[in-house]
């Protein structure tokens, strides 16, 4: 997969995409990272990628021109899926970076100031934004983004039915996981992880997971469609908050 940011802070990428999953997926000749500098397609000796917006107000707009040569430019590198970084996009989750991470190539441009020139927003396939907050520019948001979609190309990861149980993965958060000590100031870990019996495991972290989606993040259980089993387990979960909430009352 290759992954292009155009940006005009081009050392925020060069200095973290050699760690981690990016250095893995590079390594692993999975992921190619090209990184573009904005400054570069512009057409005036002070490289100035924004001005004041017409109709007055505060803040900057960037420039539709040097964009527009940008992407232009990157032609030369075939077909991309061309994603503009704003807060104004579209919700990212784990829906949007599988989608992503089966694209051949893409490109993340990160906005700024007020945002950009809306002729230029017209040059993207998706607009995407990582939360309801406005920071000082998209190249954070860009890595979390790049982030979630490496791993998610196959082969990157070592082991990759870890990735089938990991949060959001069929609308559930994951399960809890425990390590040594098996006892750390009287507090054990559960039976069941220590029994050895895999179907066991199985069904304890199955229901930890809907047990935690349903305290944590009622709005996920809702858009899940449940196994008979997962029905069963959810029904076992209802009756243990059931009899937690009859204690409190009590008191």
């Amino acid at each position: 997969m290759d992954i292009h940011i155009v940006t005009i802070f081009p050392e925020i990428f060069s200095q973290l995409t050699d760690f981690g999953i990016f250095r893995i997926g590079k390594e692993k000749g999975l992921i190619n990272i090209f990184v573009h500098n904005l400054r570069d397609f512009t057409s005036d000796k002070h490289k100035t990628t924004d001005d004041r917006p017409y109709g007055g107000g505060a803040g900057m707009v960037m420039l539709v021109e040097p964009v527009s040569k940008a992407i232009e430019n990157l032609k030369n590198y075939g077909e991309i899926y061309k994603v503009l970084i704003t807060p104004q996009g579209e919700k990212f989750n784990t829906e949007i970076a599988q989608f992503l991470s089966m694209k051949h190539s893409i490109l993340l441009f990160p906005a700024h100031y007020e945002g950009i020139d809306e002729r230029a927003v017209n040059l993207f396939n998706m607009e995407l934004s990582v939360g309801d907050f406005v920071i000082s520019g998209g190249e954070i948001p860009a890595l979390l983004v790049m982030d979630a979609v490496a791993r998610l190309v196959p082969g990157v990861l070592g082991n990759e039915e870890s990735l089938k149980e990991e949060s959001f993965a069929n609308n559930l958060l994951e399960y809890s996981h425990y390590t040594r000590p098996e006892e750390f100031e009287g507090e054990e870990v559960p039976e069941a992880l220590r029994s050895g019996n895999h179907e066991k495991i199985r069904l304890w972290r199955l229901k930890e997971s809907l047990k935690r989606t349903l305290l944590k993040r009622p709005d996920l259980i809702l858009k899940k469609d449940f196994t008979k089993e997962e029905k069963k387990l959810l029904k076992e979960v209802e009756q243990e908050l059931d009899k937690i909430f009859e204690e409190i009352f009590k008191k």
